[in-house]
């Protein structure tokens, strides 16, 4: 009741990077500029992935699933991000805590799982080559993605609801630029163990068993590589899994390093930095990635840029 009496009519003052004051003129400058680039480079991959045929596989699916994660989960944070690194106000409501916890935490947790399942998609296309397009059939594409969707609401309404359900005794000084569930922990003024014990579970389930199971896929990927003879197969199956691996070993770094140790091997200011990496650059590193060191990318895009794709869809 206390929290729903003061804190719900106060709101929250992010106090974000207050302590650095000669540095949010930068950090505007830095958020905004990556926040365009997320805008831009994964509406890039949407429409590049829509409007050429040759891109309507498995792989390019999950892509799209990827970057449509990216720009959500980006614009759920940066425009308040922006409003508060631009002026004194730096402020949000409660309801804007609540709809910005739950939001980002259900599109973190799908991109955990969705980044698994593209394994699974690129186990499937080295390790099953002749059975591919049987196995990942348009169907089963569409059940793995909704699982992955389904998989981070889920985790979104029990960890949200549990942690704004705690009294804060109308604490609502939030020592972050966003509403995260650690720095929210922080605010409570009752004992907080089965919440803490909650996040803990929930992290090893998102960031232990699905990187386990990525390992794994690309163990016997390969495997199944090195025994490739042809050189230009070999190199094909190395170049579109490459791709994957490097997004998976940023995404994943950065959050294992947030969650996944004690909050007192790093300053609160080293948790702010990184945590604006992993909610401002990793979703714009994505589309780069895949764009740079996949040829089906840059072809499509070349075809978009010389109008081409756009006089087959008619």
């Amino acid at each position: 009741m206390e929290r729903a009496n003061e804190s719900s009519l106060m709101g929250f003052v992010l106090l974000g990077f207050s302590d650095h004051p000669h540095l949010e003129a930068v950090l505007f400058v830095f958020v905004l500029f990556f926040y365009l680039l997320t805008l831009v480079g994964n509406f890039t991959i949407i429409i590049v992935s829509h409007l050429d045929p040759s891109l309507h596989t498995p792989m390019y699916f999950f892509l799209t699933n990827l970057s449509l994660l990216d720009l959500c989960f980006t614009t759920s944070l940066a425009p308040q991000t922006l409003v508060n690194l631009r002026g004194p106000e730096k402020t949000i409501t409660y309801g804007g805590c609540a709809a910005q916890l739950y939001i980002s935490l259900a599109l973190g947790s799908t991109e955990c799982i969705l980044l698994a399942v593209m394994a699974l998609d690129r186990y499937v296309a080295v390790c099953k080559p002749l059975h591919y397009v049987v196995i990942m059939n348009p169907r089963l594409c569409q059940q793995l993605a909704s699982i992955s969707w389904l998989s981070g609401l889920a985790n979104s309404l029990i960890h949200a609801t549990f942690t704004l359900q705690l009294s804060l005794c109308g604490n609502h000084r939030l020592d972050h630029f966003i509403c995260e569930v650690p720095a929210l922990l922080k605010l409570a003024c009752v004992d907080t163990t089965v919440n803490e014990l909650v996040l803990f579970v929930v992290s090893v389930l998102f960031l232990l068993l699905a990187p386990a199971f990525i390992l794994i896929s690309y163990g016997f990927i390969t495997q199944a590589v090195l025994r490739i003879k042809s050189e230009e197969a070999r190199h094909k199956a190395c170049s579109t899994c490459s791709s994957h691996l490097t997004v998976v070993v940023i995404f994943y770094g950065t959050i294992i390093y947030m969650y996944l140790q004690p909050s007192n091997s790093y300053t609160q200011d080293q948790g702010k930095f990184i945590s604006l990496f992993y909610t401002m650059v990793t979703p714009t590193l994505n589309p780069i990635i895949y764009t740079l060191r996949n040829k089906d990318v840059k072809k499509a895009l070349k075809k978009l840029v010389s109008g081409k794709l756009c006089s087959l869809q008619m």
